[in-house]
C-alpha cells in the first residue's frame, strides 16, 4: 500500500539550516559592501509600497540596499568596536532599530539627501491609517460608477440605488472626516474615487563614511505603524487640509 504523502515526515533540522544559510549570505553580501561603497545608510520607510522600493532600485542602480532582521544587520557590521568590521562603523549599527534597511552607495551626500527629499509619490491609503481630509459626496447621480458597481458600493456602506440604470446616491454620504482612522471600507472607497491620502517616503537615519558616523534624523520613524499620520513627516507637514467635496 502506498504511503500516505499527508504522513510525510519534515526534518526540522534542515529547514532550520536553510534559514540559518540565509541569514549567512545576507552578513557576508552585507560584509562585503562594506569595503565597496564609501557610504552607508541606515534608512526606514513610512508607507512602504513594493512597487515604490522598486523604483528606488532601478533610480539607484549603482547602489545596494539590503532589508533583514535588525540584530543580523547589526551582527554584520559589528555590534561593538571590538566586533566591527570598520573603523566606527558600529556606531551605524546602533541606529539599526524599528522597521530599518541599509544603503550601501558612492554617491555624494548632497545628491542622496536630494534624491529622497524630491522622491515622496502619492498612493492610496491603507485601513489603519488617518484620513488627511474630509471627503463629502452629495446627493445625485455618481457618473463615474457603472451600473454594475452599485452592488459592491451599497456593500461598502454607501446609500446607492440604480435609477434608469444609473448610479444614483439616495443623500449626503461622508466617506471619511480628517482624523478619522480609516475602515477597510473607507479606504476602499477612496481608492474607487482616486483620492490618495497616502505618501511613501524613505526617512535617512545615519550615514557612516570614512570612520564617521552622522546622525540625518532623531525621530525613529521606523517604528511607525501604518496607521500613523503622515502630516508630521518632513515634506507633507506644510500641506494644508482641505475639505473636498465631489461633484458630478
Amino acid at each position: 500500500m502506498p504511503k500516505s504523502k499527508r504522513t510525510k515526515l519534515v526534518t526540522l533540522s534542515k529547514t532550520d539550516k536553510r534559514v540559518n544559510e540565509r541569514k549567512e549570505d545576507l552578513v557576508e553580501s552585507i560584509r562585503a559592501c562594506v569595503s565597496k561603497f564609501t557610504s552607508i545608510y541606515v534608512f526606514s520607510i513610512m508607507n512602504s509600497r513594493s512597487s515604490h522600493i522598486k523604483n528606488v532600485r532601478e533610480s539607484l542602480k549603482n547602489s545596494r540596499f539590503f532589508f533583514g532582521k535588525n540584530r543580523v544587520m547589526q551582527i554584520a557590521l559589528g555590534r561593538t568596536s571590538d566586533s566591527e568590521v570598520a573603523d566606527g562603523i558600529s556606531e551605524l549599527a546602533a541606529q539599526i532599530t524599528g522597521n530599518c534597511g541599509l544603503m550601501f552607495t558612492n554617491l555624494p551626500k548632497e545628491e542622496v539627501l536630494k534624491f529622497f527629499e524630491e522622491f515622496t509619490p502619492q498612493d492610496f491609503a491603507r485601513s489603519g491609517q488617518k484620513a488627511t481630509q474630509d471627503v463629502e459626496l452629495p446627493i445625485g447621480p455618481l457618473p463615474k460608477f457603472s451600473h454594475v458597481m452599485e452592488p459592491h458600493l451599497r456593500k461598502l456602506g454607501m446609500p446607492t440605488t440604480l435609477i434608469r440604470g444609473r448610479v444614483n446616491l439616495e443623500k449626503g454620504f461622508i466617506v471619511c472626516e480628517k482624523g478619522d482612522t480609516l475602515t477597510p471600507e473607507q479606504a476602499n472607497i477612496l481608492k474607487l474615487l482616486e483620492i490618495p491620502m497616502s505618501e511613501f517616503k524613505v526617512v535617512l537615519k545615519a550615514v557612516w563614511s570614512e570612520g564617521t558616523l552622522e546622525k540625518l534624523s532623531d525621530a525613529d520613524e521606523g517604528e511607525e505603524e501604518e496607521g500613523e499620520e503622515e502630516g508630521e513627516e518632513e515634506g507633507s507637514g506644510n500641506m494644508e487640509p482641505v475639505k473636498i467635496t465631489l461633484n458630478f
